[in-house]
C-alpha cells in the first residue's frame, strides 16, 4: 500500500536507518526499518550501489554506506554562504555562555537550524541541524517573527492556529504579539519552556546581505534563569559582531 512518500524522501530514509542502526543491514532489515516495500527498497539500493553511495557485504549479505555521502556533504558545508563566517563567532559565544548556541533561518512556517554547537556542560540542549521548530514557540523564531514589522507581525499571528507545544507555549496571537513586540525593546527574544519543557532560550537577529537570520542560546531552567541576562548581552554581541562582518564583505 502506498504510503505517500515520494523516492526522496525513501532515500533519506535509508540513510537515516543507517545512521540509526550504525551497522551492516540486509535488504529485508533495510526495508522493514524504512518502512517501505522490498522491491521499492531494492530498486533504490541498486542506485545507490551504482553510484558509488551504499557497498554490499558478501557474508552475510548486508549492506552499508560508503565514505561518499560524508565527502560530498563536506563539500557542501564548504561552500555556504553563512557558516564560513559565522562559525568562530558561535564558538565563542558557546564557549562564553557555556550553553548550546543555534544558527537559525526562517522557512516557510517554521525554522530550520543551520548549525549547533552544544553546551559544554554534561546536561545541555541538545538539537541537530536541519531540525525544525515552529516560529511561534521558539526563541528563534520570536527572533525572526520581531525583525517584522508591526503590521506584518500581526497579520501573521491572526492567521496561524499557534498549537500548543508545551503547557507554557503562547497560543492566543495577542499574547503572542505583545510578547515579540516587548521582546524586541529589550533586544533579545525569549522563551520560557515554551518549546521544551524545563529549557530556557534566548535569540537575537541580525541581518546577512538581503537575509535575516537568528542567533539562539538555549539551556535547562535551573541555569538560564540566573545567568539570563548575561547570556543575552554577550548574544547581542555575537550578533552585532557577525552582522558587521557581513557588511565589511
Amino acid at each position: 500500500m502506498a504510503d505517500g512518500r515520494g523516492a526522496v524522501d525513501r532515500v533519506i530514509d535509508i540513510f537515516e536507518v543507517f545512521r540509526q542502526g550504525q551497522r551492516p543491514l540486509s535488504l529485508t532489515e533495510l526495508a522493514a526499518a524504512a518502512r517501505m516495500p522490498k522491491s521499492s527498497c531494492h530498486a533504490i539500493v541498486g542506485t545507490l550501489i551504482a553510484r558509488g553511495y551504499l557497498y554490499s557485504l558478501e557474508r552475510p549479505r548486508a549492506l552499508y554506506p560508503t565514505q561518499r555521502l560524508l565527502d560530498v556533504a563536506h563539500d557542501i558545508v564548504a561552500g555556504d554562504p553563512f557558516l564560513e563566517h559565522v562559525l568562530p563567532r558561535l564558538e565563542e559565544l558557546r564557549d562564553a555562555s557555556t550553553e548550546t548556541v543555534i544558527l537559525g533561518k526562517r522557512q516557510g512556517e517554521r525554522v530550520v537550524y543551520l548549525q549547533v554547537l552544544e553546551g559544554l556542560h554534561p546536561i545541555r540542549y541538545s538539537a541537530s541541524p536541519g531540525d525544525l521548530k515552529p516560529l511561534h514557540s521558539s526563541a528563534i523564531g520570536k527572533a525572526l517573527l520581531g525583525a517584522q514589522k508591526e503590521a506584518d507581525l500581526r497579520r501573521w499571528a491572526a492567521d496561524q492556529s499557534l498549537p500548543r507545544v508545551t503547557p507554557a507555549t503562547i497560543c492566543d496571537p495577542d499574547r503572542l504579539v505583545a510578547d515579540v513586540l516587548q521582546s524586541r525593546q529589550a533586544g533579545f527574544f525569549q522563551t520560557r519552556g515554551e518549546n521544551v519543557q524545563d529549557v530556557w532560550a534566548i535569540a537575537a537577529f541580525f541581518t546577512a546581505g538581503r537575509e535575516t537570520l537568528a542567533i539562539g542560546l538555549a539551556g535547562p531552567k535551573h541555569r538560564m534563569q540566573a545567568s539570563v541576562l548575561a547570556c543575552a548581552q554577550q548574544l547581542v554581541t555575537t550578533c552585532s559582531l557577525v552582522a558587521r562582518q557581513f557588511r565589511n564583505l
